[in-house]
């Protein structure tokens, strides 16, 4: 019991340090934690952080369905929390994850390998 409340605790004291934006979200990128690879971004409310902590399945918000998604909930291609920390900020989460499959649902490893990119910039 004493545990489940040091966890609760830890946990309001982190989300008190967060700064959502007006319509009550902050970015969230996922890490790979082996590689190190950025895999995407997605974005995070208080109660996909509060779920994703205690299930360690990342969830995240959908913003065009205006609801809470367990990633690869559909696809397979889950995510398992390992860290989630707040930049010096408190305005960008960045989760460490151990990825299952590709991260983009263009079946790339990566959502940044999928898009376009100007190389070399001077």
């Amino acid at each position: 019991m004493r545990q489940n409340r040091t966890m609760e605790s830890s946990l309001n004291e982190f989300l008190s340090t967060l700064k959502f934006n007006t319509d009550g979200l902050i970015v969230a990128i996922a890490q790979d934690e082996s590689s190190k690879k950025v895999l995407m971004q997605a974005w995070m409310n208080k109660d996909s952080i509060i779920k994703t902590i205690q299930t360690k399945k990342v969830t995240y918000f959908s913003r065009s369905r205006n609801q809470l998604w367990i990633k690869g909930e559909t696809s397979g291609n889950g995510q398992e929390l390992i860290r989630i920390s707040a930049d010096c900020d408190g305005d960008s989460l960045l989760l460490t994850v151990k990825q299952s499959g590709p991260a983009c649902h263009t079946e790339q490893e990566s959502c940044f390998d999928a898009g376009s990119a100007i190389e070399r910039v001077q």
